[in-house]
């Protein structure tokens, strides 16, 4: 669908001012984009032009983690853009996708029409430049200067509205020498007309002054139908902004006319203002007033109905130059723009989706070659301010940082010098921030002297015309990730790419790889833990909003290395104060940010030090206590969890877990369910107990399967089979390296106090015993690094040939059983060393019950033929009492008895005097 206007303007009989045409790049598979139109102007001379080029709309630029595609360019593939932009991620951090290009969407149709000044990249009156963004995604550009009377004109700056029925236009009317020359005291040096498009010539001068102005319409949300009214913004250069209300009609052949012939409406916004930033897509006009010794940001919201409130005011330590405006995305007015950015502070607000306010600021260093810039993270209470010292650079190549929004990240960029990926979210700790310098911080051709960030994940090059979609590559963060050497790098990147990027199974793999080539190159972190808890994070908050609040994020507590190259600072400072009522967005997600910084307790991330108090207790528990009506709950919330699990997956494992109950770690599994859900419920009070049933049970079988997932992937990378459980082969080399990412894994667990999938520490003895040797598979199993379990053990003595080698551990183990285990796993081994062990056992327990009491009758024979050995004779005498009594220790195993223990005895002592038993 094309959309074409074209229109002269005249304020004179003579002198046509402005012919111009509004253009739209394809969207949505549209495969042509119309062409800006033209008229020629007095004497066959081409007028200045105003086109209007399509960049993406209010969907473009949205936050991480997946970034808009670019509309195709004309005469190229859209696989060609691709390919371009894959070449430059494998060298770049940051991937810049072209939205937008003069040279490359307007000058072809130049030179097509004979305009060889479209050729011209010098900084003259004929070259291209883009002077607005409007909220709806269309570009405003000019190709030649305006000119009355002959005269070229500056464009200064450009608004159209909504329904394309308005334009606002700016310009100088002479410079300073052609006004003392020709003796133009009299005539205003600034002109600012309002235009009705249809009908053409219809003209409001809306000011006529010596100081600049800049122009901006107003936007309605998405999806509105059209207005008979349009609001204006003015932005003087004497410090004020006001705002006009303009009402139109529409007439005969669809034109449309400004309503009222008097003076138009207008309110007053703000006055008195050193600094001011436009935030288009959401219609917010931030600004600062001086105020003493220190400077107050406030904020201006716009809405639909035709209202406007102050509703933020925060103040500031920052010193700004207040002899002097300094305008931030109205318009784009390359030349002036310099002018002022020389003499005034550098400084821009950004926010996120997730209620993140920033404030960025460049500061003014004494010390050559050092770089000082400020971020105030006003929805955490604190401000960072950064001192890099760079390395030796010519004086001239050193430019001012230019900042970014990057929705998750602010960027702070110095061309050739460093590139700052500074977390909005979790500012807290510096390692989760990346900076980088070298090759790894170039970005494209990009210079920052001309850079803006209209919205999120977006740059404009003013000098050159181009606005870019800009995000974080993944492919270069994983570059990234691979080759750093600094844990503070990453753990940073790692960080990135868990939580920036949407998870997906490609990267997963990935960083899953890295995870089990890298677990001993990290001292300061355990990667395992960062990547069940980040990805853990990143899975569960978008269900329910303050959740990331609640929580962990990482498995830090705190950090305290530093970042080579950069010296932080950080101070605390007062929380802004907002005023609003029943808004919704950006505003109640910000408040909630605030609240939290007020009045939350010190932690209030959830925290795993009760739990395992509480596990260790209950692990304690005696047999008869561990049937209460507490731990059938417990038991019961573990049993959810487990088959809450198996609706996610139900094809075959690869992998043999979640095969056989682990009392352990069901009884862990049932305990985290019970003491997050208690967490949740009194942070959560507004959210329903079943939705919080439902966030609890997702958390722990996201974490059970985030285990099995990297458990998965690393038998996958060494090729193993699903069944490892052959005792009589040694382990290759692919099992011992995932015996030892098992072990890590162990250890990252009990960090943690997580639960583990049934079946773990089976899988785990079971790779022990094939790979270690035996001093050193029991020195493991004495430090808790490899747990006894009743499956493995009863595989083990039931499949083991009774070699000598074989008996030690056989022996060994059965050594090491807890008592009750070895009661059940014993009979599976038929061997006197056992037979021995077993009686030993019983009759140590036998005495323990008779304790000082006496054996008052004689007791009969137990054997037929009656042996004359009086020790052992008085023993099972002694024995058979007891049981007599009631009293038999292994009530299933009816085999174990007085007799037991006396034929053992005979058996071992004919052994070891070499005499045959019968």
């Amino acid at each position: 669908m094309m959309f074409v206007s074209t229109f002269q303007l005249r304020i004179f009989p003579d002198s046509v001012i402005l012919p111009a045409g509004l253009r739209r790049s394809p969207l949505h598979g549209e495969n042509q984009s119309p062409e800006p139109s033209s008229v020629a102007g007095p004497g066959g001379r081409l007028g200045g032009a105003v086109g209007s080029g399509r960049a993406g709309g209010p969907g473009a630029g949205r936050e991480p983690p997946e970034p808009p595609r670019a509309a195709p360019p004309r005469g190229r593939a859209e696989g060609g853009r691709a390919g371009a932009a894959a070449g430059q991620a494998a060298a770049m951090l940051l991937r810049l996708a072209p939205e937008f290009e003069l040279r490359r969407d307007v000058v072809p149709w130049l030179v097509e029409r004979g305009c060889a000044a479209a050729l011209d990249t010098s900084e003259n009156s004929s070259a291209p430049y883009v002077v607005n963004i409007e909220r709806n995604g269309k570009i405003i550009y000019t190709w030649k200067h305006l000119y009355m009377f002959e005269k070229n004109l500056h464009i200064i700056s450009c608004s159209i509205n909504n329904e394309r029925t308005l334009l606002a236009v700016s310009f100088c009317q002479y410079t300073e020498e052609e006004r003392a020359s020709q003796l133009l005291q009299s005539v205003s040096k600034y002109l600012t007309l309002l235009i009705e498009i249809h009908p053409i010539n219809n003209v409001r001068v809306l000011k006529a002054v010596d100081s600049c102005v800049r122009v901006q319409f107003l936007y309605p949300v998405e999806g509105r139908s059209a207005s008979r009214e349009s609001r204006l913004l003015l932005v003087s250069e004497d410090k004020y902004i006001e705002q006009f209300d303009i009402h139109v009609v529409a007439e005969e052949e669809n034109t449309v006319v400004i309503q009222k012939s008097g003076q138009l409406p207008r309110a007053k916004v703000v006055d008195d203002l050193v600094w001011a930033q436009w935030d288009m897509m959401e219609q917010r006009l931030f600004y600062i007033v001086p105020k003493e010794s220190k400077s107050t940001l406030r904020c201006v919201q716009f809405y639909p109905e035709e209202s406007f409130n102050s509703i933020l005011e925060s103040h500031l330590d920052i010193a700004v130059n207040d002899t002097q405006l300094k305008l931030v995305n109205f318009g784009y007015d390359y030349c002036q723009d310099q002018g002022v950015a020389s003499k005034s502070l550098n400084l821009q607000v950004f926010t996120s989706k997730a209620g993140g306010l920033c404030v960025c600021c460049s500061l003014v260093s004494d010390i050559p070659h050092e770089i000082i810039y400020s971020i105030y993270f006003l929805h955490k209470g604190y401000n960072k301010t950064f001192t890099v010292s760079l390395e030796r650079t010519e004086s001239h190549q050193l430019k001012e940082v230019a900042f970014m929004n990057l929705g998750y990240y602010v960027a702070a960029y110095l061309p050739g010098q460093f590139l700052h990926l500074l977390n909005i979210q979790h500012p807290d700790m510096l390692c989760y921030s990346l900076f980088l310098t070298g090759e790894d911080a170039r970005i494209g051709t990009l210079q920052n002297c001309s850079i803006q960030s209209p919205w999120v994940s977006t740059v404009l090059d003013c000098n050159a015309g181009s606005l870019y979609n800009v995000s974080i590559s993944d492919s270069a963060l994983l570059q990234f990730l691979q080759k750093s050497k600094l844990d503070c790098e990453r753990l940073a990147a790692l960080h990135c790419a868990l939580l920036y990027f949407q998870h997906t199974e490609v990267l997963e793999r990935q960083i899953i790889q890295w995870i089990s080539e890298n677990l001993s190159t990290c001292h300061s972190f355990d990667p395992i833990q960062e990547f069940i808890i980040a990805s853990l994070y990143c899975r569960m908050c978008p269900e329910t909003q303050n959740l990331d609040k609640l929580l962990p994020y990482t498995s830090l507590h705190d950090w305290i290395g530093v970042v080579p190259g950069v010296i932080c600072a950080t101070d605390i400072i007062s929380l802004p104060v907002l005023e609003f009522q029943n808004s919704k967005g950006f505003w109640e997600k910000l408040n909630a940010n605030l609240e939290s910084v007020k009045y939350a307790e010190p932690h209030l991330h959830y925290h795993s030090n009760v739990l395992r108090r509480e596990w260790r207790s209950l692990s304690e528990e005696s047999e008869e206590r561990r049937t209460s009506a507490y731990l059938r709950n417990i038991f019961e919330n573990a049993k959810k969890v487990l088959s809450h699990l198996d609706t996610w997956d139900s094809e075959t494992r690869l992998v043999p877990l979640f095969e056989e109950e682990d009392y352990q770690q069901q009884l862990l599994m049932g305990l985290m369910v019970a003491q997050l859900k208690d967490h949740l419920m009194r942070h959560l009070q507004y959210v329903g107990k079943k939705k919080i049933d439902q966030i609890v049970l997702d958390y722990v079988a996201n974490l059970l399967n985030l285990v099995h997932r990297i458990m998965k992937e690393v038998w996958r990378r060494y090729q193993l089979h699903s069944c490892i459980f052959c005792f009589d082969e040694r382990g290759s080399a692919g099992e011992f390296a995932v015996f030892h990412i098992m072990s890590r894994i162990l250890e990252a667990a009990n960090g943690m106090c997580m639960p583990l999938p049934p079946g773990f520490h089976t899988l785990h003895l079971g790779l022990g015993v094939r790979c270690l040797p035996l001093h050193t598979l029991l020195h493991y199993i004495d430090n808790g690094i490899l747990q006894l379990t009743e499956t493995c053990v009863r595989k083990l003595l039931k499949d083991l040939d009774d070699t000598e080698q074989n008996e030690k551990l056989k022996f060994s183990i059965l050594m090491r059983l807890p008592e009750a285990l070895g009661q059940k796993v014993r009979q599976y081994w038929n061997h006197p060393i056992n037979a021995n062990l077993i009686a030993r056992k019983y009759v140590k327990l036998l005495l323990e019950k008779l304790g000082n009491r006496q054996c008052s009758r004689p007791i009969p024979e137990r054997l037929s033929i009656p042996v004359e050995f009086l020790p052992l004779n008085y023993l099972t005498n002694m024995l058979a009492e007891i049981e007599n009594q009631g009293v038999h220790p292994y009530e299933k195993q009816d085999h174990v008895n007085a007799r037991f223990v006396e034929e053992t005895a005979l058996k071992h002592t004919m052994t070891l005097l070499g005499l045959k038993y019968s």
